[in-house]
């Protein structure tokens, strides 16, 4: 086998590898340790054995604005028995997600993962993207977009998982 022939199997090897690696998550996967990421903004401090809903979304995202109303509600329905709600803002731009903050007025946990670390680790698909964790921190559902029907099944879903015994 020549070199450049070597060479071009070591690289495509190296690129399969590299997508394995970064392949999107899925319900059964391990969600990546949050405090390990740097945002911009502070994470709840009773996230360990909380239901947790990691929402990924952006400023100039149409479907994003039409979610927080809604995640708002959830908030308030669901986090007297466990629930936490983690908006992360994927904006590069400070004053983007400032303004959508103040329009849209999360009464949850938002913070802003400006250098893409924890969406890169994620693979995130597409925005919005949650990812619903249980008491573990495992992934056990995921919605990619916001649909009319996107309520209902969060609410059924983090249900189930309140009323799994830890």
């Amino acid at each position: 086998m020549s070199f450049k022939t070597k060479l071009h199997v070591l690289l495509g090897a190296l690129l399969l590898a590299g997508s394995v690696v970064r392949a999107e998550l899925t319900p059964g996967a391990a969600f990546p340790a949050l405090e390990r990421v740097k945002f911009e903004g502070a994470l709840p401090a009773d996230l360990a054995g909380k239901v947790v809903l990691v929402d990924f979304w952006a400023s100039w995202c149409g479907p994003c604005k039409a979610s927080f109303p809604a995640l708002n509600k959830i908030h308030h329905e669901y986090a007297d028995r466990g629930l936490r709600i983690l908006g992360v803002s994927v904006d590069e731009r400070r004053p983007a997600y400032e303004a959508f903050l103040s329009r849209m007025k999360p009464e949850f946990a938002v913070v802003r993962d400006a250098q893409q670390q924890l969406v890169g680790q994620v693979q995130v698909p597409t925005m919005p993207t949650s990812y619903l964790l249980d008491r573990t921190g495992k992934v056990r559902f995921v919605h990619r977009g916001y649909h009319p029907t996107t309520d209902e099944e969060l609410r059924k879903e983090i249900s189930q998982l309140l009323d799994e015994k830890s």
